[in-house]
């Protein structure tokens, strides 16, 4: 006989489990301890199989009724509601969001003997920026397996439509990288970016913007000296072309790596592009500049903290926006341009192009040859950026052209 819900509340719990059948395969399993679960019982491709429906009385025997109904119904076309359910259950936890935050958490933990996180935390930071703006509100909700090579373009067409045509090729490598993860870890069977070369219109390679006729340059140091702004900030654009370090390196400098004696600043590796400790001799201008900021931060854990929290260091386009302030366009001069300015300059001035790549942490793929420069370069090295600094207050004072060949 069919159950009804007297019936079911009516009934009592006995020393062993007993089911009370309603119909169509459907039943209420009453446990020894009371606990009341609806379950039914079907068969599939010639085996018996069980699906639970939920837990009376939060659902209701018309409850259990009408999921009962549903399974059947997906019974009746050839689909076994209990792999369906399964499947269905998978793409809720297997979601390009949860992936691509798995992925990333991989990213930043520490692996093999060295111990180095295999991506920078600047890195890490642009990846979370991609994710969070372009791919997660477009198909980050989704189940991985339901995502098409069609789907990401749509998604990469919007970020072209804005002129980020760099963007969107790095978007898309990005979404390649989790779409292979999640086929290493069996969650997916495929990566659809690889339908997607030559789908995106190329990129037009551009040099970044920077200041590097001597004149100018005079123009530029005299113009940051001239600085109204924030403190930290005018401290950050006077030791910048001092440095010639990656905007990134130099924002979140630490105390704790710079040694004012030897007078050298140590980079971690963690924190640097190619993921290898890098040294950076420091001139007497340099170092003079580093105990004017001292005074302002030394007490903290940055040398360029944030105005709003010394807990973080300050953000990545201060020094861009000071270079606004003074007159500069990013089509002329950007804090990366620093870089580019020493390693122009020094070239035509005939340092050795080994000592300027090392200096600027190029990546050297010749595991001996690099080995070998960073043990027995760095005398080269102190010398080169004593000479620098020292042509850059030439520059500065006069606008006069001053050598500074290997011989200087």
């Amino acid at each position: 006989m069919a159950l009804t819900e007297t019936k079911i509340r009516s009934f009592k719990a006995t020393e062993r489990p007993v089911k009370l059948f309603d119909g169509g395969g459907l039943y209420l399993l009453v446990n020894p301890a009371g606990g009341r679960w609806w379950r039914l019982k079907y068969r599939h491709s010639g085996r018996e199989r069980g699906l639970s429906l939920g837990v009376y009385p939060e659902v209701t025997l018309k409850d259990a009724r009408e999921r009962r109904d549903a399974a059947r119904r997906k019974l009746a076309n050839g689909i076994d509601p209990g792999e369906d359910r399964r499947a269905e259950r998978n793409g809720r936890e297997n979601t390009f969001e949860s992936i691509s935050q798995e992925w990333i958490e991989l990213q930043e933990k520490p692996s093999g003997q060295s111990r180095k996180a295999p991506l920078a935390p600047v890195t890490v930071d642009k990846i979370r920026w991609m994710l969070d703006d372009f791919l997660i509100p477009a198909v980050g909700r989704r189940p991985i397996t339901s995502i098409t090579a069609s789907d990401l373009l749509a998604t990469l067409r919007k970020i072209e439509i804005r002129g980020k045509h760099e963007t969107a090729h790095r978007t898309k490598q990005l979404a390649g990288r989790v779409f292979r993860y999640a086929v290493a870890t069996g969650r997916a069977l495929h990566d659809p970016t690889g339908a997607l070369r030559g789908a995106l219109a190329p990129i037009v390679v551009q040099n970044r913007a920077a200041v590097t006729d001597p004149a100018r340059v005079g123009e530029l140091l005299r113009a940051i000296d001239a600085y109204q702004g924030q403190p930290m900030t005018a401290s950050a654009l006077k030791l910048a072309p001092l440095v010639f370090v990656r905007p990134g390196e130099l924002r979140a400098a630490e105390w704790s790596e710079i040694d004012l004696e030897a007078p050298e600043w140590r980079i971690p590796a963690s924190r640097m592009k190619m993921r290898e400790a890098h040294v950076v001799p420091l001139s007497t201008q340099a170092v003079a500049a580093l105990r004017d900021v001292h005074r302002l931060t030394g007490s903290g854990r940055y040398v360029f903290p944030s105005l709003r929290s010394r807990e973080r260091p300050m953000s990545e386009n201060t020094v861009n926006a000071a270079l606004r302030r003074l007159g500069y366009s990013k089509d002329e001069m950007t804090g990366h341009g620093f870089r580019a300015l020493a390693s122009t300059r020094l070239n035509e001035m005939g340092w050795a192009p080994d000592v300027i790549e090392l200096q600027l942490a190029h990546a050297e793929r010749n595991k001996v040859r690099a080995a070998y420069n960073r043990a027995s370069r760095l005398p080269e090295r102190r010398k080169m950026m004593q000479a620098w600094a020292d042509y850059l207050d030439g520059l500065r004072a006069s606008g006069n052209v001053v050598p500074i060949k290997r011989s200087a």
